[in-house]
């Protein structure tokens, strides 16, 4: 596996956070990220499972693209 550098994002000082939002939320780059799922995906780690309920937010247009390709890599398709 290639040496991948998570980026995280700290978001504005605490003054002006929003009070609605998620101290447990970092925002990185989905490209920094895949590899590193892919490769626990392949090497089957068990933490994975630990975080198979939480939720995530994407991008609407991610969102189409995953959707599209879901259904178009379906045998009957």
């Amino acid at each position: 596996m290639s040496n991948t550098h998570l980026k995280l994002f700290r978001g504005p000082e605490e003054s002006e956070v929003d009070s609605h939002a998620s101290e447990d939320c970092v925002t990185v780059a989905i490209g920094e990220v895949l590899p590193l799922i892919a490769d626990a995906v392949n090497s089957e780690r068990t933490w994975l499972s630990d975080f198979e309920h939480d939720d995530i937010t994407i991008s609407r247009d991610l969102y189409e693209v995953l959707s599209a390709y879901q259904y178009f890599r379906r045998p009957s398709a």
